[in-house]
């Protein structure tokens, strides 16, 4: 079962500080009380100095309140974002990656591209090795890009893990850098490190990696669109 990290444990740093503040403070009041039962009434101990410190203390326990308070957020922040993200399981992702899983014939890439392109030339690689080529979309935007699994002597491939390459130039012959993302259905999500990582079939992504997300189901993404992820 997927565990939630609780979110109302303060961290050992803060609860050290309160503590040694309170000891601080509790033997200040001390001394300042004893100095005050022995001073001289001819001559009593100079106050100023005394208030001085009570209001450096109080400043000081205010600060360590106020970090309290914001650690206790971004911790309830934290366990919100896992909880959201375990109903990412069965929906399509897409992210920050070239990477996608091609299963069953089919893996599925975005692409950007900032200016029109003169030519595009998608690659499609397994690991450093070219499997497939394919003629992309010149106009600048965002274009989806979706493999059939076949090589370039149309073979069909195995089911694996593949990167996409937008090789693009403009009319000057200069490169074109293209913003790449993949689609996938998330197969599941890893809560055990410092930070949570979505799994796409045999590909993990970080969670801050994730941009978007849909229903899975068939229809084009315009009648299924995506949504940004809840934070």
């Amino acid at each position: 079962m997927t565990e939630v990290t609780s979110a109302t444990q303060a961290s050992p740093s803060l609860v050290n500080s309160q503590t040694g503040l309170a000891d601080n403070f509790e033997m200040f009041l001390t001394l300042l009380t004893e100095q005050m039962k022995n001073q001289d009434p001819l001559n009593p101990l100079d106050s100023t100095q005394f208030v001085n410190q009570l209001v450096d203390f109080s400043s000081v326990e205010q600060q360590i309140a106020q970090n309290q308070n914001l650690e206790s957020l971004l911790i309830l922040q934290s366990a919100a974002a896992q909880a959201n993200s375990v109903g990412y399981i069965g929906r399509v992702a897409m992210a920050d990656t070239p990477m996608a899983y091609m299963e069953n014939g089919s893996a599925n890439w975005e692409y950007i591209l900032p200016d029109d392109a003169e030519s595009v030339t998608l690659v499609i690689k397994q690991g450093e090795r070219i499997v497939a080529r394919s003629t992309g979309e010149v106009t600048a935007g965002s274009h989806e890009f979706e493999w059939d699994g076949k090589s370039e002597n149309g073979a069909d491939l195995e089911d694996g893990v593949y990167t996409l390459d937008v090789i693009a130039t403009n009319a000057d012959g200069e490169s074109i850098t293209a913003e790449i993302r993949a689609s996938g259905r998330v197969t599941g999500v890893d809560m055990s490190g410092s930070e949570v990582i979505v799994q796409m079939g045999n590909i993990s992504v970080p969670l801050s990696s994730i941009l978007a997300v849909r229903e899975a189901g068939a229809g084009s993404i315009e009648d299924n669109p995506y949504l940004e992820p809840t934070e």
